[in-house]
């Protein structure tokens, strides 16, 4: 067997001259930067370079290598920053700059903190460069500056130094609209409120109730509080606790704010409709020319009667109205002169209508009680209570759907429940089949005005009804 013979390949004294530059280069470059891992967590005055000792082209590599390290550092260990590539032709080209690094100007620079899980104002002041007496004097300085002390992860803070490093401005956003800007000036530390206006559009909703009024609502893209402004609106006519059946259903159309074309939450409803055990109610709202907002029915009449069906939002009935009903603590028959609603703890409590508290405190088996009197011929009791809303006392005035209190079980009650009694000239009647008053309908001289826009509006429901339902066809 022939032994081929082994010979180093011969190369051209200038390209070995040029390696062993490169080479030389790559070395210093380790020596400077051992791990771009530890590098990217430094802040980005822990790099001083002395450009006095290196050459012109030296002095340019440091600088590209300081860009291209300082814009990881800002990106962080979840993002990969590409590395620059060093062309081996003439000089060396500076890195692109990226998005995320810091701002500099003449008079000063600006830094985006990113707010990560175990953050507080003073760590992120501290990765800045910032001493910690600034936190605590930037805290104390106002009510509204300790929100700075409430940071969630992924918030940004945009930190503004002047040119000696020196803390100018902190600004953060606290909502979609909503801005919070802390600034030094002569007097001492400002703070200010910048706040967007959105733009105020419309959106429909429809759904059919499976199990509940609240997963239905939330199925069909409903906020909680809209959901309760619908059962508010309907409270006149729809016992929510006793009346909703599976396969009722709703629509309703509402204000949806927008900001640069994103949707920011609702406002008030326009128009609704409910159909309950197969009638359907009708919602529209309309501001008179006085300046007052209600809700009419398609005709004009007013769906605000002189009271409530429910006191209570989307409880349950757990005992109705009864004149032979055993007691379950006496355990004997007693009337039952009122209706259990069944609720969580602590759920608010309505005046079904408007009046003056006639008692406040605690009667007997009752517990803790309201009663109150609504002109010459009501009188309601809610009864049980945990505790009383603020304001409520003998004497005081209530309006209709004010919180008057909130469910408990004090007295003789075996678990939370309001127990609500209604009486018509001193007589307990069944709130769930009394007949309630009506109130006014629109004044003649507006209806004209009210109808077109109950027609406009109702048509407008319809279109979106007919083609949604288009849509969900298999």
């Amino acid at each position: 067997m022939t032994k081929l013979s082994q010979k180093a390949p011969l190369y051209p004294k200038g390209h070995l001259l040029a390696a062993s530059g490169v080479a030389a280069i790559l070395s210093l470059v380790l020596l400077i930067f051992p791990s771009r891992e530890v590098e990217a967590k430094r802040s980005l005055l822990d790099y001083n370079f002395d450009a006095s000792t290196q050459s012109t082209d030296m002095h340019a590599l440091e600088q590209d290598l300081r860009e291209a390290v300082e814009t990881e550092s800002l990106l962080g260990e979840s993002e990969e920053a590409p590395f620059p590539v060093l062309p081996l032709s003439a000089g060396v080209q500076a890195a692109p700059t990226s998005p995320k690094s810091a701002a500099f100007s003449e008079s000063g620079q600006t830094k985006k903190l990113v707010v990560a899980n175990g953050d507080t104002l003073s760590s992120l002041m501290a990765r800045a460069g910032q001493p910690a007496a600034l936190v605590h004097e930037l805290l104390e300085s106002s009510k509204e500056a300790r929100q700075l002390s409430q940071l969630q992860a992924g918030q940004i803070l945009e930190l503004r130094l002047s040119k000696a490093g020196d803390f100018q401005q902190v600004r953060t956003q606290l909502s979609d609209l909503e801005s919070l800007v802390l600034e030094k000036t002569a007097k001492g530390y400002q703070v200010k409120t910048e706040t967007l206006k959105p733009e105020m559009g419309s959106a429909y909703a429809f759904g059919v109730i499976d199990s509940s009024l609240v997963s239905s609502a939330k199925e069909a893209g409903l906020s909680y509080v809209l959901t309760m402004d619908l059962a508010n609106i309907f409270a006149y006519d729809i016992d929510f606790a006793l009346d909703i059946q599976k396969g009722d259903s709703f629509e309703v159309l509402y204000e949806e704010k927008t900001l640069n074309g994103k949707s920011i939450g609702a406002g008030q409803i326009l128009a609704a409709r409910f159909t309950n055990q197969g009638k359907t109610y009708t919602a529209v709202r309309y501001k008179t020319r006085s300046g007052a907002e209600e809700y009419y029915t398609a005709q004009g009449d007013s769906m605000r009667k002189a009271f409530i069906r429910t006191p209570v939002d989307v409880a349950r009935i757990s005992s109705g109205f009864s004149v032979g009903r055993r007691h379950p603590i006496l355990n004997k028959i007693r009337a039952h002169k009122g209706v259990d609603y069944a609720a969580p703890p602590g759920t608010p409590i309505k005046s079904a209508g408007n009046g003056t508290v006639l008692e406040a405190g605690r009667n007997g088996g009752y517990g803790n009680t309201v009663i109150v009197q609504h002109g010459k011929r009501y009188r309601t009791l809610y009864a049980h209570m945990q505790g009383f809303a603020k304001g409520v006392r003998e004497g005081a005035a209530v309006k209709q759907g004010q919180i008057i209190g909130y469910i408990g079980t004090t007295g003789l009650s075996t678990g939370p429940h309001l127990h609500y009694e209604f009486q018509v000239d001193g007589q307990h009647v069944d709130p769930l089949s009394q007949k309630l008053p009506m109130s006014n309908p629109i004044v003649a001289n507006e209806k004209s005005r009210f109808l077109q826009l109950s027609r406009a509006v109702l048509a407008r429901m319809d279109q979106e009804k007919s083609t949604q339902l288009a849509s969900n066809k298999p």
